[in-house]
């Protein structure tokens, strides 16, 4: 454990609970959707049906045509399916994946340009495999023409992509839209699309949807118009607000790829998020999924239930799987709430402390709420801060596995330090001397001593334990 300075820590009134504040509002509808659901991501999964390819606006982060097995981003796909095949391939997923609860169309192109075989799949989905939450998402253009055909179908939740209510930002993001049988470019395709888009958003509320805004953050373009954004969308009742770094890379063949456009760093990613405030209704737990994404968030068994690996005829679906796993989920959540109300009696003895300043924890999960994967074995790290108003969740940064087939890789330090940037511990269920000992050099503690534990306990006990020691060093005698 490493030393901290009582300049660095205190738990002044730390008399509010520890348990992890939700960074969403809360909803009995959201409580197992894993990206409605910052808790619900822990536990559960989803799938995505790539069943839409066609679209209706440019984008100049996108292109559909690139794929790469290992490559995860909106709008990549392997294997475009028909509403037919798309069921198949759900009931085989529902199947061998018992933590499903999710179903989502989202392209690889706009689901509702492409609305009949979107619409088609929605509703054998909800012949066949009634249990699952059906949702989807949109560029907006389209959306005014089918929030009937949506509610219909039963779908209460849906994503808009709204980058800019400003015409003039906009165009800069979005070339062009084809809309009344025409293409309309820059600030008059822009007008359109926003104009669309808010329409939408109003008649989904109006209908008690719950609808979800993301924003891809462009640095230089919509960096400082995001809040703006978020004052709009929230004003007319969107449930959540994700802000989503820009993946620009020249390979993907993405105009902003190819014009030297860069994403934000994950400081600048924060900063943005902290500018709009607590009580902005942020996601931070978004993976940007590929269009053809299964499994929980942050991993993808999509290369198992590719179409040749289906039986030719669709399955026949049991539920005792799914509902033997959600009673599991049950206890595991009963559990994680006993262990919260104990972090806050454990808070409670150390709430006199002096006033303090926050403290920035990076936790190595492989899901399930708690503190279980190797640090050599994380692609991204869990951010959680804690201070006198207890421990909340700000958010993901991602890094390369240290260990790569077993062995530390020396060149992913730099992106691991970075991703870690600020951090002042990392919880992890095991890490070798020699990382830890890279982590120290760079002032960041390593503690592998909670593994297994809930997060939000580990992240308390933690803080205990180093203000507990502060309060023996005061009151030593010197």
């Amino acid at each position: 454990m490493s030393d901290i300075s009582p300049r660095r820590l205190s738990l002044a009134s730390l008399t509010t609970s520890a348990k992890a504040r939700p960074s969403q509002p809360s909803n009995p509808e959201t409580r197992d959707h894993p990206c409605y659901s910052a808790e619900a991501h822990h536990h559960f999964a989803r799938l995505h049906l790539a069943v839409a390819p066609g679209c209706n606006i440019q984008c100049n982060y996108c292109n559909r045509k690139y794929d790469c097995a290992n490559e995860s981003r909106p709008g990549v796909v392997s294997e475009r399916l028909t509403p037919e095949q798309g069921l198949r391939k759900a009931v085989a997923v529902a199947n061998r994946v018992p933590e499903l609860s999710v179903l989502g169309i989202a392209g690889p192109g706009d689901a509702l340009h492409d609305w009949r075989r979107t619409f088609r799949t929605l509703e054998l989905i909800r012949q066949e495999l009634p249990h699952l939450t059906l949702c989807l998402a949109t560029n907006g253009l389209s959306l005014p023409d089918h929030v009937d055909g949506l509610i219909e179908l039963g779908v209460k939740h849906v994503t808009i992509t709204i980058n800019a209510i400003d015409p003039e930002v906009g165009a800069a993001i979005h070339p062009w839209v084809a809309f009344g049988g025409r293409r309309h470019s820059g600030r008059a395709g822009a007008e359109i699309l926003i104009e669309r888009q808010l329409a939408g958003l109003d008649a989904l509320v109006a209908q008690g949807a719950l609808v979800k805004v993301n924003s891809v953050l462009v640095p230089g373009i919509n960096d400082q118009h995001l809040s703006a954004v978020n004052a709009e969308v929230r004003g007319r009742g969107a449930f959540l607000h994700n802000v989503m770094p820009l993946i620009s890379d020249p390979a993907h063949g993405t105009h902003f790829g190819l014009t030297g456009q860069r994403g934000p760093t994950n400081a600048e990613l924060a900063e943005v998020r902290d500018r709009l405030g607590e009580d902005a209704r942020l996601m931070r737990h978004c993976r940007q999924c590929r269009a053809d994404a299964v499994g929980r968030l942050g991993e993808d068994r999509g290369a198992e239930f590719a179409l040749d690996s289906l039986p030719e005829t669709p399955e026949t679906f049991d539920p005792s799987p799914a509902e033997a796993y959600r009673a599991v989920v049950a206890e595991e959540r009963a559990e994680q709430s006993a262990a919260a109300a104990d972090a806050d009696r454990q808070v409670a003895k150390v709430a006199a402390l002096a006033d303090g300043v926050p403290r920035t924890v990076a936790v190595c999960t492989r899901g399930g709420g708690r503190v279980n994967q190797h640090f050599g074995h994380a692609r991204e790290f869990h951010i959680y801060r804690v201070d006198g108003d207890g421990v909340r969740f700000k958010g993901l940064t991602r890094a390369d596995n240290y260990c790569l087939g077993g062995s530390g890789d020396g060149d992913a330090w730099p992106g691991i330090l970075g991703a870690l940037q600020g951090v002042d511990v990392v919880l992890c269920g095991r890490i070798g001397e020699r990382p830890r000992a890279v982590l120290a050099e760079n002032g960041i503690a390593a503690d592998d001593s909670r593994a297994y534990h809930h997060i939000e306990a580990a992240i308390t006990a933690w803080y205990v334990e180093q203000a507990e020691a502060l309060s023996s060093q005061a009151v030593r005698p010197a």
